[in-house]
């Protein structure tokens, strides 16, 4: 539990989150463990930053840039003092400590990973308690959870390179670690690779709202470029590649590969009964695996059955029935998880899937397991049963296309209900008690927003924004140092910095201030 000390002279008193001394620490996440002292370290026009080890040049080169943004120098050889030090002794990667006194802040953690982070609880606090000032005394910090993520839907709409940038520098503010990119879907597919080049040419024509609209993908440079700024701030990009389901766009480039669909959803699957499909998509991942350093590739497995009712038909998935012993169409879609996480595993890396993979025979130790079907609790006891490791991103409340106030008409709803910014900041205490055991299978919580309904910037921005902050939050501080009016109070000069940013907003204050973006083309 935080414990908040104000020193007035020789007393210690036990604060409140109200006092004027944390109220000077405008962090979100709200940091975990902070004791406070009487006085300021001040930045004043200047300040020294001091570190030895070699592998910060490039966290320090970022933190001067944005001091210097905010009209603070660091160049000062006579002023205030940073100091950042390695110490193995910190034994969580993410953690960090700050001791702050007038004339110097000493940022300690074990590796550049909390240095970043600690830079950036100092960098938050400057720019959202309107003085150049931190609070003398300490904080100790590390994360709740280990995965904290946000998910982009590009297959539906593409937003492109800046806007990825500036959800990854958001994210980096709020330390959030993992950026989960959905680039194929039925709409189009949004990944340059080089074996099969109409994936993009011709598999990335059109979007959710208009199949005419012309290809937009991202080239395997463009993928470089971004994974790289995305390492600088210490956030992982895990990609998704869509199968065997959700297949629609690449079908569209290469229909040999295509197993059907149905009336709704034409062409949605890969072909699972051909043995060219296994060499097709295995050569793809391994440009994909090329492309991301992370340890993962998302396959996605969801929804399978929206379209694989011509496997019934189909000769090679009958023929591959029969030698297999298969005896349903969900048996096919298991056979052909297994063969790619096959082929993931022989690429160096761990599948990653949507809930309905628990159930493929993929071995708990070469699977990470989003559940998102919030309401089928049983997937998640299952999961937690079985030893998958999870990442929580149920649709309530943690899915952003969902609207996030009952005047929206743009966005989904479950039965009524939908996702607001402190419906996300309650999640997940709000929604489970896990005992000890299933804590250490609980990796981490995501948020995802789907893209259907959105094809502006000003439209991601708005379900995005603050909800994100939110999230931040959840993924990070403690159950026992969440306070949603605390958190509130912060919220006004985040709006001020979202519209520095040029980013559009939900006032959650005063929703009538910030009326919903309307969609440009017409909704299916």
């Amino acid at each position: 539990m935080k414990q908040i000390l104000f020193f007035i002279l020789l007393s210690t008193i036990s604060f409140g989150l109200t006092t004027p001394e944390e109220e000077n620490w405008k962090v979100v996440p709200c940091p975990n463990n902070i004791s406070i002292k009487a006085g300021s370290f001040t930045f004043g026009d200047g300040v020294a930053i001091n570190y030895s080890d070699k592998s910060l040049k490039n966290i320090v080169k970022l933190f001067e840039q944005k001091l210097n943004k905010e009209g603070i120098s660091t160049g000062s050889k006579t002023g205030n003092k940073i100091e950042l030090k390695l110490d193995n002794s910190i034994e969580d990667p993410e953690g960090y400590v700050l001791k702050i006194t007038t004339g110097k802040i000493k940022l300690t953690a074990g590796t550049p990973q909390g240095i970043f982070y600690g830079s950036m609880t100092i960098l938050q606090n400057i720019k959202h308690a309107n003085t150049k000032t931190v609070p003398c005394g300490s904080v100790n910090d590390a994360p709740r959870f280990k995965y904290r993520g946000f998910m982009l839907d590009e297959s539906r709409h593409f937003f492109g390179k800046e806007k990825v940038k500036q959800i990854l520098d958001m994210m980096s503010e709020l330390k959030l670690n993992t950026f989960h990119w959905h680039l194929t879907d039925e709409p189009a597919w949004r990944i340059e690779i080089k074996a099969y080049p109409e994936l993009t040419t011709v598999g990335g024509r059109g979007n959710y709202t208009d199949p005419d609209a012309p290809a937009k993908y991202y080239t395997q440079d463009e993928i470089k470029e971004i994974v790289t700024y995305a390492a600088d701030r210490f956030i992982t990009i895990i990609p998704e590649i869509d199968m065997p389901g959700h297949a629609t766009a690449a079908n569209r480039a290469y229909p040999e590969f295509s197993g059907g669909g149905s009336k709704k959803h034409p062409d949605f699957t890969f072909n699972p009964g051909k043995e060219g499909t296994y060499e097709y998509l295995t050569t793809i991942l391994r440009e994909v695996a090329g492309l991301f350093p992370a340890p993962y590739i998302h396959l996605g497995g969801d929804e399978v059955h929206y379209g694989n009712e011509m496997w019934n038909t189909d000769q090679f998935v009958q023929e591959l029935m029969k030698k297999e012993n298969l005896k349903t169409l969900t048996d096919v879609e298991h056979y052909f998880i297994r063969r790619m996480t096959d082929s993931i595993a022989s690429l160096g890396k761990k599948t990653a899937g949507w809930d309905e993979i628990t159930e493929s025979g993929v071995p708990k130790d070469e699977l990470l397991v989003y559940w998102w079907r919030h309401d089928k609790p049983d997937w998640l006891n299952k999961a937690l049963a079985n030893k998958y490791q999870i990442v929580l991103c149920p649709r309530i409340p943690l899915y952003f296309d969902f609207v996030q106030d009952a005047s929206h008409k743009n966005g989904r709803k479950w039965a009524g209900n939908f996702c607001t910014t402190e419906d996300v900041y309650n999640y997940p205490d709000s929604k489970h008690s896990f005992n000890a055991k299933e804590k250490d299978l609980i990796k981490g919580i995501q948020a995802n927003l789907w893209t259907e309904r959105f094809e502006t910037d000003k439209q991601l921005d708005f379900m995005t924004y603050p909800r994100i902050l939110a999230l931040a939050e959840s993924a990070w501080t403690d159950k026992n140092d969440k306070n949603f009016k605390r958190f509130e109070q912060l919220l006004p000069s985040w709006f001020d910095y979202f519209k520095q940013k040029n980013i559009y907003y939900f006032n959650v204050l005063d929703p009538a201030s910030t009326p919903e973006p309307k969609p440009i083309n017409k909704q299916k």
